[in-house]
């Protein structure tokens, strides 16, 4: 049946006779003049005779109002109406197709009956329109143009009935704001949030997917509804946020780059969802700062830190599991840490595995060789260091086996690999370091 039998001349708006089946209780928009509107009918004569139906065609009328695209009968019978309303409209036949009928299912002066669900209505200078439903009581930072945002939602046509939701899918909605990603009027609503608010936004068609719609879920000219739950959102130019939330009354010493730190920690995101803890375990965990070991946004949250001290640092995804993520850690996820530093063993400088903390020996060979037979072996290499260490003039590189470390030492130092280190073979590293680098320059 041709979707024209609703259509008609412009004329001049007369009473027909109408009924209202159904009202919805909340109603707060009705149709006006110059609205967009879509609604299923049934059309049918007096005596039952149906002469069209939308739901023959499984798809809405679409039309504007008081703009002569309907008979007059029913443009008059759509004002007011609210969405989800049912109608049922008598037309006589001067408000309808009047004494020449329509084709051969309409008679002349056939009296109708439609039978009228709206579906949805907007007007073409409709904005879209925001309900904030729930806001944190701590909110520092709102959404702007170019942060890329994490958020659930769930999308319903003005009906009600559900078209896509990404609770279903167990996964976020991730995106960038006002960057033209999704349609324009999403990009709008998503402008000026929270973490953690929950906002409503309704968009008309022509800030949605427009008359054509989007493949088979959305049709064409449909106003959407979006009930979202803002996750997260950072800027791809954030930095690690960094609040102490405890700080002893004395610090003498604080964390940095190749110390070993022993501390505890909170990591959630940033809707309060914990994904790890230290108290998982038998004991707190030690890391060596700078050593690629953690993410590079907690490893410059540990930085700086006394012992004793809390902090709460917030990682930006570029800093901490990126658009992956890692595990538990959902892709492109802002977290939050609460730290707290138990222990610090200061470290030594990479590269190095001791550092001298007084001047070294004037004479650091005779100062080796304990026996004073020209060379030394092992056993007194190893004497000699541990004796620094303990007197506290010297560090071995922390977090690793100190016979290890001596044992590398002594490799360094036996340059002909003979078991022992002679007066021609010792070197102090700094004074390679500085060979090296006058090497490297006179080749320049």
């Amino acid at each position: 049946m041709e979707r024209s039998l609703t259509l008609g001349k412009k004329s001049t708006y007369a009473s027909g006779k109408k009924r209202v089946i159904n009202t919805p209780e909340n109603c707060t928009r009705s149709v006006l003049r110059t609205d967009f509107v879509r609604f299923h009918f049934n059309g049918s004569l007096l005596d039952g005779t149906k002469f069209d139906s939308s739901y023959d065609r499984a798809q809405t009328q679409d039309t504007l109002v008081g703009e002569g695209w309907l008979v007059s009968g029913l443009e008059q019978g759509l004002l007011g109406m609210c969405v989800g309303e049912i109608r049922s409209f008598i037309i006589p036949p001067f408000l309808a197709f009047g004494e020449k009928g329509y084709g051969k299912v309409i008679p002349p002066h056939a009296t109708l009956l439609y039978d009228i669900l709206l579906v949805d209505l907007h007007n073409p200078k409709d904005d879209i329109t925001v309900e904030i439903q729930e806001v944190p009581k701590h909110c520092t930072r709102k959404s702007v143009i170019g942060d890329y945002i994490r958020y659930h939602y769930n999308g319903t046509f003005l009906n009600g009935v559900t078209f896509d939701t990404s609770y279903q899918r167990n996964s976020t909605y991730n995106t960038y704001i006002g960057l033209g990603y999704v349609i324009s009027g999403m990009d709008q609503g998503l402008q000026g949030v929270c973490v953690g608010e929950r906002r409503k936004i309704t968009i008309p068609p022509h800030l949605a997917y427009g008359q054509h719609g989007a493949g088979k879920d959305i049709p064409g000219s449909a106003v959407l509804v979006f009930h979202i739950h803002v996750i997260d959102f950072h800027n791809p130019k954030d930095t690690v946020q960094v609040e102490v939330t405890f700080k002893p009354e004395h610090c003498n010493e604080t964390s940095e780059l190749n110390d070993v730190i022993v501390y505890r920690y909170n990591c959630s995101l940033l809707d309060g969802a914990v994904l790890f803890t230290s108290a998982d375990y038998e004991a707190p965990q030690s890391v060596v700062l700078g050593a690629d070991k953690v993410i590079d946004g907690l490893d410059e949250a540990l930085a700086g830190m006394c012992v004793g001290e809390r902090r709460t640092a917030i990682v930006p995804p570029h800093l901490g599991h990126g658009e992956r993520g890692a595990g538990d850690v959902p892709g492109s996820a802002v977290l939050r840490f609460e730290l707290e530093i138990i222990s610090i063993q200061k470290g030594v400088p990479e590269g190095y595995l001791f550092v001298w903390l007084d001047e070294s020996p004037a004479e650091l060979f005779q100062a080796l060789d304990m026996n004073q037979d020209s060379e030394v072996l092992l056993e007194e290499f190893s004497d000699f260091i541990k004796q620094q260490v303990a007197e506290g003039r010297g560090r071995l590189k922390p977090a690793q086996d100190p016979e290890l470390v001596i044992g590398n030492m002594f490799k360094n130092q036996d340059r002909n690999s003979d078991g022992r280190i002679t007066a021609d073979e010792l070197k102090l590293k700094v004074e390679e370091d500085t060979e090296k680098e006058k090497a490297r320059h006179e080749e320049l």
